[in-house]
């Protein structure tokens, strides 16, 4: 699918509360452009949910991530806005903490992480949802 300009848009269905690791389709996206040396930014198209850049060795990681992000924002009864329910406001809150974008150097063809990085969308919300997020792949 493609967006506004041409950018193509990947949709993650995601299951609940997690991280979902994205890499493999916006290296795929980045081969299918044939840029050898850009910039390659990925953006979320949500209030909700996060992109996040960490490693993905140990799952114990990601744990201690959502272990924090639930202490820095639980759920409760203490929030004005709760229209979707208890982890609504939370959500918006865990997402305002982390990122809706990031860009990644392309060096031969490939995005340029390192060894132990990965791009996860962090799902923040504890139901399913179907998430976009915009590849915007520059030449340099």
């Amino acid at each position: 699918m493609s967006g506004a300009g041409g950018s193509p848009i990947l949709t993650v269905a995601t299951t609940g509360r997690g991280f979902y690791d994205v890499t493999a389709e916006v290296q795929a996206h980045v081969q299918h452009s044939g840029v050898e040396r850009g910039l390659c930014n990925v953006f979320l198209q949500h209030t909700s949910a996060s992109l996040l850049i960490s490693e993905n060795a140990d799952v114990s990681v990601r744990r201690d991530l959502q272990t924090w992000l639930d202490e820095l924002a639980p759920e409760g009864d203490d929030y004005e806005h709760d229209d979707e329910g208890p982890d609504d406001m939370p959500a918006h809150l865990r997402a305002a903490l982390l990122r809706t974008s990031e860009t990644v150097p392309v060096i031969g063809g490939k995005l340029a992480l390192g060894t132990w990085q990965v791009i996860y969308i962090v799902e923040h919300r504890r139901r399913a949802h179907s998430r976009r997020v915009v590849i915007t792949i520059v030449a340099s």
